[in-house]
């Protein structure tokens, strides 16, 4: 995740970009970069290589369940750069596929759903913690 443009390649990903040429074209990457990059989330189980059926020669990848966990993290990073370096939000806006409405800031809820601030939190031994709470 820290090698440059990982971010901006799983960005492309969660865009819906799924082919080399795609990302290559979008990004203005290096091909030898793009496929290096491309290889490392495979072999690290981010995204995943499959061949098109209709044509085998095509080559397509998809981010795996482990890369979609990483949708949070993806639009916090683009929210905290909304309020932070641009001041205002970027296009196109994030929107909730049932209303069409822009999705709420990302937060750090508690187990009973209120939003915390890292004055709520600290840092707890699984001895430290009670029994139900390990269940979750």
């Amino acid at each position: 995740m820290g090698e440059r443009w990982a971010f901006l390649i799983l960005r492309a990903a969660f865009n819906g970009l799924h082919h080399f040429e795609e990302f290559q074209q979008e990004l203005g990457i290096a091909r030898n970069i793009l496929a290096n990059r491309l290889a490392r989330f495979v072999e690290h189980g981010i995204m995943e290589r499959a061949s098109v059926p209709e044509d085998r020669r095509k080559i397509v990848y998809n981010l795996t369940p482990k890369g979609s966990a990483l949708l949070p993290t993806m639009v916090a990073l683009r929210q905290w750069g909304e309020r932070w370096e641009t001041g205002e939000p970027a296009f196109p806006i994030l929107v909730d596929v049932r209303d069409g409405r822009p999705i709420q800031e990302i937060a750090v809820l508690s187990h009973d759903g209120r939003k915390l601030t890292k004055h709520d939190m600290h840092w707890a031994l699984p001895g430290d913690v009670p029994a139900e709470a390990d269940a979750g």
